[in-house]
């Protein structure tokens, strides 16, 4: 593989979003990784077969509910630019629905980026309030997914 082929890759990942690059090209193997700050687990579309996760809790913000003051809330925030998919395919059942008790770790929706299927995990426990961003529809970094009432 070229010297300066590589230093390209090496370029473009390091201003992408991408938190790990696998290329296998000619006989020659490179793989690039980011330290554990963001979380995501990489599935290839058609395969299923996962790759290692990398796990980080964003910090919860709790803000009180206008007709409960003890109703603490937690939004769950995309961790990656991508298009969001409420299931893990287009005939399935959503991961999950309003009125669901969730726990940490459990699996929210999945955002597509780059080619790449990214479970979102819930970074808390609670019940899900509110769904804030519709299947199919594209979403920033940082940007609220969904609503979480914790105890």
């Amino acid at each position: 593989m070229d010297l300066s082929y590589l230093e390209q890759l090496i370029k473009l990942f390091e201003t992408s979003t991408l938190t790990e690059l696998e290329i296998d090209e000619e006989g020659s193997r490179v793989t690039l990784g980011r330290a554990k700050e963001q979380q995501a687990m990489f599935m290839p579309q058609m395969g299923g077969y996962p790759m290692p996760q990398q796990q980080a809790a964003p910090a919860p913000s709790a803000a009180p509910v206008a007709s409960e003051p003890s109703v603490k809330t937690h939004e769950v925030k995309s961790p990656i630019v991508g298009t969001l998919y409420r299931a893990p395919a287009p005939d399935a059942d959503p991961y999950v629905q309003v009125g669901q008790q969730v726990e940490n770790g459990t699996t929210l929706c999945i955002i597509e980026a780059m080619k790449l299927m990214n479970e979102i995990e819930s970074d808390a426990a609670g019940k899900i309030i509110k769904i804030l961003v519709e299947n199919g529809q594209p979403v920033e970094y940082g940007q609220p997914l969904f609503l979480l009432e914790i105890e």
